[in-house]
């Protein structure tokens, strides 16, 4: 069987992993944007070939399925979705795992997937507005009070900014705060030409955050356990977001934070989405779906966004944990036979994964660009942990960082305890051959950050279960400066408007 696989990243190399382990023995093709070191050395143990190209570029990927003649395509990033790389792929008649430019829209616009639970009046909804220019956003945010701004659009997991405003004493340097923060949105969101909407301002919750990941084969749906992403880039979830700078999964299904009855509500809230979606664009969805959650207070588990495609570094957490052929089951979701399906987990496995990145990610990319970089894998391996490649070129001999998360280590075992020691030892090994600083986050899967999840995940449950014996789920009386107490956050009083479709 041969694979064509669509990426560059950790992602790609993580899902390279777990396509070449199967019994199937498939030959693994990839397209990357650039030489992956890791993508390489998988294609080329398989029988494959790496080969180099604009994985964006519907007409470029479309010429090398042509020249591979794949059984199956994984498309592996957002964007070849959002271009239309799947739609042509599928018109040509190939197996394509990966969502529809239609149906991608679930990530690509946040003012799509907003409305769409509020259409469907689907649970884990927040109340949100929506611009298209940066004057209305501006007057807007002048009233807005205790806010999450946005961009409208996937932007790679930059430009989220999280505003508390409850002190009437510091409404005019929030205000400031916020429209700074809005004109550096519109800025980022520019270069983009597929969207309408440029900014979304939301609820702020707080909570829990956790990400569970669906496939499905457009009728049956089949859950991977849950992972917790950590996308602030410093210690203590300060910082800028990013991509995600690491993450946890297991035991089982579950987190040591979240119940099993909130992973089914969680499922149930995907599933409804997957339903409303298909109503929405008239197509089936084929592929992975991924929901950024937070467990709050407010009403339990809660959607932040969704992914069209497996979370980076939530797929690499999972390489040590999955047991079932993951060939077998791409083959089944393409092929339309994913009914019956199971996917069999490691129980008493749980990993930790740490993303090392150069100083300058995420606000600076080009700050971050171009640093030779040294790792001792078999070092690495030694200490029961697996290397992914993910923003790194290879040049000669010589590897180069391209601006964002260079390496990710997944590091597993019985218990987290000993899974972050060993993480840590494993990060010594990983050397800035320029002297330009390399950063991650030591708090990661740490005894200290998981137990501080615990306390606040009870903390949320309490309420959320006590509002919900009452008839209160997401109902939320708060003060904002400039126009009193309101129900509902701000968005009932100043607005009527939800967004809609784009």
């Amino acid at each position: 069987m041969k694979i064509l696989l669509v990426g560059s990243g950790g992602r790609e190399h993580a899902l390279a992993k777990l396509l070449f382990n199967s019994a199937l023995k498939p030959r693994l093709f990839v397209l990357a944007d650039y030489v992956n070191p890791g993508l390489k050395r998988e294609a080329e143990a398989s029988g494959g070939k790496l080969y180099t190209g604009d994985t964006v570029n519907p007409l470029e990927v479309a010429r090398i399925a042509d020249l591979v003649s794949p059984d199956i395509i994984v498309v592996g990033p957002e964007e070849p979705q959002f271009t239309g790389v799947v739609d042509l792929l599928r018109e040509k008649g190939y197996s394509v795992f990966g969502a529809l430019s239609k149906t991608s829209m679930i990530e690509r616009s946040k003012v799509f997937a907003r409305t769409l639970m509020w259409k469907h009046s689907i649970p884990g909804r927040l109340y949100f507005k929506a611009f298209k220019n940066l004057e209305e956003a501006y007057e807007y945010l002048k009233h807005a009070g205790d806010v999450v701004l946005k961009p409208a659009r996937q932007a790679g997991g930059k430009g989220v900014r999280v505003i508390r405003d409850t002190r009437a004493y510091l409404t005019s340097d929030k205000t400031d705060v916020k429209i700074q923060a809005a004109s550096k949105i519109f800025d980022e969101l520019s270069r983009y030409q597929d969207i309408e909407y440029k900014i979304i301002i939301e609820q702020r919750v707080e909570g829990v955050e956790y990400t569970a990941q669906v496939i499905t084969d457009g009728s049956s749906i089949l859950p991977l356990p849950l992972v917790q992403d950590n996308p602030h880039a410093f210690e203590g979830d300060l910082g800028p977001e990013t991509g995600g700078m690491g993450g946890i999964s297991g035991p089982g299904f579950l987190l040591p934070f979240i119940t099993s009855d909130e992973f089914n509500t969680t499922i149930d809230i995907i599933q409804k989405v997957l339903r409303a979606l298909e109503v929405e664009v008239g197509e089936k969805y084929t592929g992975v779906i991924a929901g950024q959650m937070m467990l709050t207070p407010i009403q339990g588990p809660t959607v932040i966004e969704f992914y069209s495609r497996f979370g980076d570094p939530e797929i690499g957490c999972l390489i040590p944990r999955i047991e079932s052929d993951f060939l077998e089951i791409i083959e089944r979701t393409v092929s339309g036979r994913l009914a019956g399906a199971k996917l069999e987990v490691k129980d008493n496995v749980v990993s930790i994964v740490k993303a090392v990145a150069p100083v300058g990610y995420p606000s600076s990319r080009k700050e971050a660009l171009g640093h030779p970089v040294s790792i001792n894998e078999k070092a690495i391996n030694e200490l029961k942990c697996i290397v992914l490649y993910a923003s790194v070129e290879e040049v000669g001999s010589v590897l180069y960082t391209k601006g964002s998360r260079v390496f990710e280590i997944v590091c597993y075992g019985e218990n987290y305890n000993e899974v972050y020691k060993r993480s840590l030892i494993a990060l010594t090994h990983i050397e800035s051959l320029d002297g330009w600083p390399l950063f991650y986050r030591r708090d990661i899967g740490s005894p200290e950050q998981i137990n501080e999840r615990i306390k606040l995940a009870e903390k949320a449950r309490q309420t959320y279960t006590y509002r919900a014996s009452r008839g209160l789920v997401n109902e939320s009386i708060v003060w904002i400066p400039g126009k009193g107490v309101v129900e509902n956050m701000l968005f009932s009083t100043l607005t009527s408007s939800r967004g809609g479709f784009e």
